[in-house]
Formats: C-alpha cells, structure tokens, sequence
C-alpha cells in the first residue's frame, strides 16, 4: 500500500506531520497573516500549536483552517480577500517540475470548501485559481466537481490555457478517478478527457506526468478510450516525439502489467510474437534471501520484448494473491538468446505485502502473455 498523508517514514521517531506543521511553519504563516488589520499572531501561533497533538496530517491542516477562520471576517467574499491579500508570492513560474509548495498553503482550498461550495462558487473558485499558484489546490477543486460539475469543467476550460502552470496542472489532476489521499468524484470519468486533449501538448513535465497519471488512473476503467487518446494525440503532432513517448509508457504502465493487446500494440510490443521462452529458479529460497530468476528468450525473427513476472503468492488459510513486477526489455534476434537476469530479494517487512511460507508460482510474461511458469517454495 502507498504511503498516504499520515503516514510516518524515514527512521525512527520520523513524522510527516511534524516536520510539515511545527513552531516554525505555524510562525511562518502567522507571518503571512500579520498584514492583515487585527490579526493577532502570537494568538494564532499559541492556539494552533496547542492543538497539533494527536491530529493527522490532514487533521493539523484542518485545524489550521479553523485557528485562521476564527481571525478572519465571516462573510466569504470578504474572508477570500483577507486570505488572498496574506499569500505569499506565487511558486517561481519560470519552473516546470517538482515545486510543490508549502502543505501550510492549503488552508484557502480548505476554507473555500467550508464557506464558498453552497453560495459563494465563483468567488471560491477565484481563490483556488489564486491558491493554487502557491499550493495545489487538487483536493479542494473536487467538492465543486460533484456540486457543480457544468460551472466548475467551464471554469477547468479557462484554466486549461492559464499562463501558470500550476493552474493547467491543477485542471488535469483535479479531475483525476483516482487521486491518492483525495475524495472520490462522481463525474464520469470520460468527461475530462477533452480538458486533457489541451494539455497533453503542455511544455512542462509537471502537467504532462499529470495528464499521463490522469490517463493511467482512465485505463483501469476505459482502457480502449486511454489508448484511442494517446494514438490521436501521436498523428496530431502537438507535443514533442520524445515527451509523447514518454507520456505513452507512463500512461499504459497498469494497462501493460495487466496484459492489455491494445497498450501492448501501441508500445511496439507485439503480443502474438512467436516466442520461446525458458526460466530457471531454485525450488527454495528463504525469507531474506534472493530469488535468482533467469529468463531465456529466442524467436523466430527480430522483435521487441517487454518481460514482466507475476508471482502467485501462497497466503494463510488458502488464500492467494498476485503481483507483478518488471524483469526488462530488449531485443529479440533470430539465433541469439535474449537472456533477463535479476535477484528478487524476499524483503521480511515489504511495504505492500507479507512474504508467508509455503508454494509460490512465478510466471512470466514476454508482451503481456504468460510464456513460462515455475513453482518455488519459501521457507
């Protein structure tokens, strides 16, 4: 399992939310605020620290939001302007990738939500479009989604062609079926796509690896409408050759572990390929050791190859699970062994998935079609 908002990492004693929300944060953005008329600082520092301990992540964030709310004025529109006049300057937009910003700037998407979702929509939807420049507002963009899908696409449409590039990045991951750590949206998945079709062309990294996640988040529900997209935006021309690519693979990542032909197809890899294909593994391996897998791969005339492992999982009780990895690629010569190596360690603490002993499979798979398979025990 991904790591969400609130998990801790990183060595003993890490946490995420403290080194996100601490003394020095909570000063940083009661500085913000102090321009603002009758705002008192060290009140907010005071309440908002006092108030950290046992939340999440997600929960210090909300409790920020309401340590800020209660300095600010009730009626929105005025309460917008207030935290409008107290952002900082935007994220450097000479940039293309990898400026996040501050998890602290994410209480205007709160408060938009809080106080402009039911009256006040397009006065919110102005701060987002503010806020965003300082801290993706992707959460908070998805409540408007499923209040007001029609208002909120039109508004979508306008950014889609913003000058700042958080702001297009925010129409394309905002909408995402699937957004990690986000609350589902009931929008069709399939409406957004046209949103995609302007800016798959973009020339910054940060929203092109967003409209591919977008695309890869599609493929797990319309895959015939991810790769449909992807061809018509190859022969348009619009984007360059390389960042295409680029986008291809990372898009159709899920839809190739799943053995999709069409995906496959796209990529250069033909499915139907006449292959042999060989694999050597010990019977036995130990929780801790490596698992040596050797994959042998010769055909009939010159091909493109893309080998992937699926290893069946033996689980207690009966049960049973899979999960597929990435072994390589290369090319496939008439009379030459193409020849994968790799040494899969059986790690005893796996962060998505417990080794347990007894049988396994591992099955291989060359262009998305099992090819050879093994049985290996875990002791």
């Amino acid at each position: 399992m991904a790591r969400g908002p609130d998990a801790t990492g990183g060595g003993a004693g890490f946490s995420l939310s403290d080194q996100l929300f601490n003394p020095r944060t909570v000063r940083q953005l009661a500085a913000e605020h102090a321009v603002l008329p009758g705002f008192d600082a060290e009140r907010f520092e005071a309440e908002a620290l006092a108030g950290f301990e046992g939340r999440t992540l997600l929960g210090r964030l909300d409790w920020l939001a309401s340590c800020l709310e209660a300095q600010l004025p009730g009626d929105f529109p005025d309460m917008a302007d207030a935290l409008q006049a107290a952002m900082p300057p935007p994220l450097d937009p000479s940039l293309t990738d990898d400026d996040f910003g501050q998890f602290i700037h994410a209480v205007p998407g709160i408060l938009a939500v809080r106080h402009g979702l039911e009256d006040h929509r397009d006065r919110a939807f102005d701060l987002l479009h503010a806020a965003t420049r300082r801290f993706s507002m992707e959460f908070y963009i998805r409540p408007f989604l499923n209040r007001w899908p029609e208002e909120t696409l039109g508004r979508l449409a306008l950014w889609a062609e913003d000058e700042n590039y958080h702001v297009r990045r925010l129409v394309s991951e905002g909408t995402r079926p699937t957004l990690p750590w986000a609350a589902r949206i009931t929008l069709d998945p399939l409406r957004p796509l046209p949103l995609l079709d302007r800016l798959h062309a973009d020339p910054t990294r940060y929203v092109t690896r967003s409209v591919a996640n977008h695309l890869n988040d599609v493929s797990k529900i319309a895959p015939d409408a991810v790769t449909a997209r992807l061809r018509a935006w190859q022969d348009a021309g619009r984007q360059t050759p390389r960042e295409i690519d680029w986008m291809t693979r990372h898009a159709l990542r899920t839809a190739v572990k799943r053995g999709e032909v069409d995906a496959l197809r796209l990529l250069g890899f033909d499915p139907d390929a006449e292959v042999a294909v060989t694999l050597d593994l010990p019977a036995r391996v130990a929780i801790g050791d490596a698992l040596d897998i050797v994959v042998g791969i010769d055909g009939v005339r010159l091909l493109r190859a893309l080998v992937d492992y699926r290893v069946v999982f033996h689980r207690p009780a009966g049960r049973s699970g899979e999960k597929v990895f990435k072994l390589g690629q290369g090319d496939v010569t008439p009379g030459a062994t193409l020849t994968l190596k790799k040494a899969h360690r059986l790690k005893a603490a796996a962060s998505t998935f417990t080794w347990h002993p007894g049988p396994h499979r591992l099955v291989v798979q060359v262009n998305g079609v099992d090819r050879a398979a093994a049985p290996f025990e875990v002791v």
